[in-house]
């Protein structure tokens, strides 16, 4: 298959998942009688002025970095066939603990910013550990098992931050943790701005940006380059046949759920470390949920997950203009939840596209192979057992 034939494929799905949830979320606003044109245009301007462009661009980066994140959490279980729905949990409860051990340490700069990244990944890792064990040792659902851990997670960060961890005085309208030390933040990126001649917003551009790009760039070679992704997925499509060659399936499990919630316990950060410095009552929620939604529509690929974060934090950074605009927030709501149904229907066709394709190619007339006498074996472009990763049982079946 060509490399342009690999892209469209690739591409196929979230672009038809995209166009269809326009579709369909430009039917309903007419519906409820909303002007869809004027909602798009409202969505699309990002002011007059350079300094209100550059400002909305930040904002929608600032937002895409935890979503960027939380779609690469999720995606790590997606690739071995594990759906990690307690990244919320994970995230909550992992930057809470952070913030708080942030807060109670003194340590030089870049020395503080690696304690508290550590601290969130380790209690990530350990709250996601115990849906593996609970998977392996007793065959407990991952879906429910972090589900359940969700709730306590969220418990158990307001009881720590209503009691061990709190740092705010008594009577306070905001509840929070106590607040790191300047040695413990993550400066902002805005001197970007003058080096390329744009004008410099109000709001800072997360430090924590280069550090999910290289998150990023690392999960994309670790999961595709290297023999523990290959194993990863090999695990999640087949146990026996992964067994078969050697590789423990069962520790697989824990593996790529402890990688999952170490990922995970990195959510709040990029928000703890450049605009709150500490955990309250108001802290970001939601984006484990939503890394679902950027995951699916990324296909499980970090480069794809980016753009899908974009995406979403483009939708969730229209919310104010709308509000100001008079039409309803339900409006993102909507784009979102048909965004998340279209995929599905989109990556199913996807599929079915992708396993006629494999058909139509197997079902060519074989070419004669040297040394063979011209024998009916099979040439594809994949080898003598069929297209890439088609291992079902259509191979070396008789036709």
């Amino acid at each position: 298959m060509s490399v342009v034939r690999r892209m469209g494929m690739a591409l196929f799905a979230p672009v038809l998942a995209v166009v269809g949830a326009l579709v369909i979320s430009t039917a309903v606003m007419a519906a409820l009688q909303v002007n869809p044109l004027r909602v798009f245009e409202v969505m699309v301007d990002f002011g007059d002025s350079p300094a209100q462009q550059i400002t909305a661009l930040v904002v929608i980066l600032n937002r895409a970095i935890p979503l960027f994140l939380a779609g690469l959490a999720v995606a790590i279980a997606f690739r071995m066939g594990l759906f990690n729905i307690g990244v919320e949990g994970q995230y909550r409860l992992a930057t809470i603990v952070a913030a708080a051990a942030g807060a109670a340490v003194t340590l030089p700069g870049p020395l503080h910013v690696l304690f508290i990244i550590a601290v969130a990944v380790v209690v990530g890792a350990f709250w996601a550990g115990i849906v593996a064990v609970l998977k392996v040792t007793r065959g407990v659902s991952e879906v429910i098992s972090s589900i359940m851990l969700n709730f306590i997670a969220l418990g158990l960060a307001s009881y720590l931050l209503t009691g061990p961890f709190r740092g705010s005085e008594e009577g306070a309208s905001i509840i929070s943790t106590a607040e790191i030390p300047e040695s413990g933040q993550l400066g902002g990126l805005n001197a970007v701005f003058d080096v390329l001649g744009l004008a410099n917003p109000p709001r800072q551009l997360y430090g924590f940006l280069p550090l999910a790009i290289v998150l990023g760039v690392a999960l994309a070679v670790l999961l595709n380059r290297t023999r523990f992704g290959y194993d990863l997925k090999i695990s999640g499509m087949s146990p026996s046949a992964a067994g078969a060659s050697g590789v423990d399936a069962r520790a697989m499990v824990l593996k790529a759920m402890l990688l999952s919630g170490a990922v995970a316990g990195l959510i709040g950060l990029p928000d703890l470390f450049g605009t709150t410095h500490s955990y309250t009552t108001d802290f970001t929620a939601g984006l484990g949920f939503l890394g679902i939604a950027v995951a699916l529509l990324g296909r499980n690929r970090p480069l794809g997950i980016a753009f899908a974060a974009l995406l979403f934090a483009f939708l969730d950074r229209a919310l104010v203009p709308l509000q100001i605009a008079d039409f309803p927030a339900s409006v993102v709501t909507i784009i979102q939840g048909t965004i998340v149904l279209a995929v599905v229907v989109a990556n199913e066709v996807a599929r079915r596209v992708t396993r006629r394709s494999a058909e139509r190619g197997s079902a060519e007339p074989p070419a004669p192979v040297a040394g063979d006498g011209g024998s009916a074996a099979m040439q594809t472009p994949s080898g003598p057992a069929g297209p890439a990763g088609d291992t079902d049982e259509r191979q070396g079946a008789p036709r």
